[in-house]
């Protein structure tokens, strides 16, 4: 049975691990939540060590072998271990496919196997996703429809404790435009500010207005609208006001993405009216998305993506540089082509 990525949340909180879950769909928010909420229960039920297979590199794909070889080795430092396997087209091809529909045939009492996937439509599922679901859980992280956008920002209201009225929870929604991580940042803020009382139409426009806040949605416009100046003063804002990297590179990295996806389109002709509806590109962002294609290929497109995993990198101590230079480098390159010599890996 195909769950809520939220009753799975729910569930796995209450009931011992699974063998196997699949986690998919095309709002990473939702997708990351639900996965979040089994490495939550897999700690609490004291499975300490934790493998992630996924692709490097020039790969397309991740190690089949190596991840079959770790499906039949004894784990090393605790009886169970969680192993995870990400694929971001939700397509494991023919070996992968195999590689899972066997473990699930027979699952090892020490595994629990964690399948994420960013891409999902009716057509990607198949024998290996219904093995699966025969011997684990299955989630999909549907888009949530512009209609839906209001009671999905009031449960997490409730969640935090809040309470908002209809319109109050309506101009959230409007301002946020359909982007889910954009309502979730924007109600944990609340969380922060509201003295406890219900809010209101009044209060809630006040307490989340930042006209006089450079916040991260504001920084990829400017990039998107080709207005450089504008990114480096909006992120020399941020970096003032102490934000740090990783808060900022979720959203960053999401509109990267949506950009290569609609460019792939692009170049090979396809519906681009569509693809926009596929990607949950309100009405109002597309002559953006639109000018910022006209700058840049699909291959620039896939540079940027891989820059900001570079980007996310330095941000955690992994690799050597300044993690705000890089990401003011990034997003200038995608403000203005000319600027993408600033840019070092990849070749842009």
């Amino acid at each position: 049975m195909e769950l809520k990525p939220e009753q799975l949340a729910a569930q796995v909180a209450s009931e011992p691990l699974r063998p196997a879950y699949l986690i998919a769909g095309p709002e990473p928010l939702r997708v990351l939540e639900a996965a979040d909420a089994v490495r939550a229960a897999a700690r609490q039920q004291g499975i300490a060590e934790r493998e992630v297979f996924e692709a490097e590199g020039n790969q397309r794909e991740p190690d089949w072998n190596a991840l079959e070889a770790s499906f039949r080795a004894p784990s090393l430092f605790a009886s169970r271990r969680l192993v995870e396997l990400r694929l971001p087209t939700g397509k494991p091809g023919k070996d992968g496919a195999e590689v899972v529909s066997d473990f699930c045939a027979d699952p090892p009492q020490d595994v629990c196997l964690l399948v994420t996937c960013g891409e999902w439509s009716k057509q990607h599922g198949g024998k290996w996703s219904e093995a699966i679901g025969r011997v684990g859980r299955v989630a999909i992280a549907w888009q949530i429809k512009p209609h839906e956008l209001p009671e999905w920002i009031e449960r997490r209201l409730r969640a935090r404790g809040l309470r908002a009225d209809r319109d109050a929870v309506q101009s959230l929604a409007d301002r946020v435009e359909g982007n889910l991580l954009a309502a979730a940042q924007e109600v944990d803020k609340l969380a922060l500010l509201s003295d406890g009382e219900s809010i209101d139409l009044a209060r809630m426009e006040s307490l989340v207005a930042d006209a006089a806040r450079y916040d991260v949605f504001r920084v990829v416009d400017a990039a998107m609208n080709g207005q450089g100046a504008q990114v480096s003063r909006m992120l020399a804002g941020l970096r003032a006001e102490g934000e740090a990297v990783p808060a900022l590179l979720g959203m960053v990295v999401i509109e990267l993405q949506r950009g290569a996806a609609l460019a792939r389109v692009n170049a090979r002709g396809g519906n681009l009216s569509a693809e926009f509806k596929a990607q949950r590109v309100w009405d109002s962002k597309q002559p953006m998305y639109r000018r910022a294609l006209q700058r840049h290929d699909a291959r620039r497109w896939d540079v940027f993506v891989a820059q900001a995993g570079r980007v996310d990198r330095m941000a955690k101590g992994r690799e050597a540089g300044d993690a705000w230079v890089a990401l003011e480098r990034l997003l200038l390159a995608v403000a203005e082509p000319r600027a993408a010599r600033l840019l070092t890996a990849g070749g842009a």
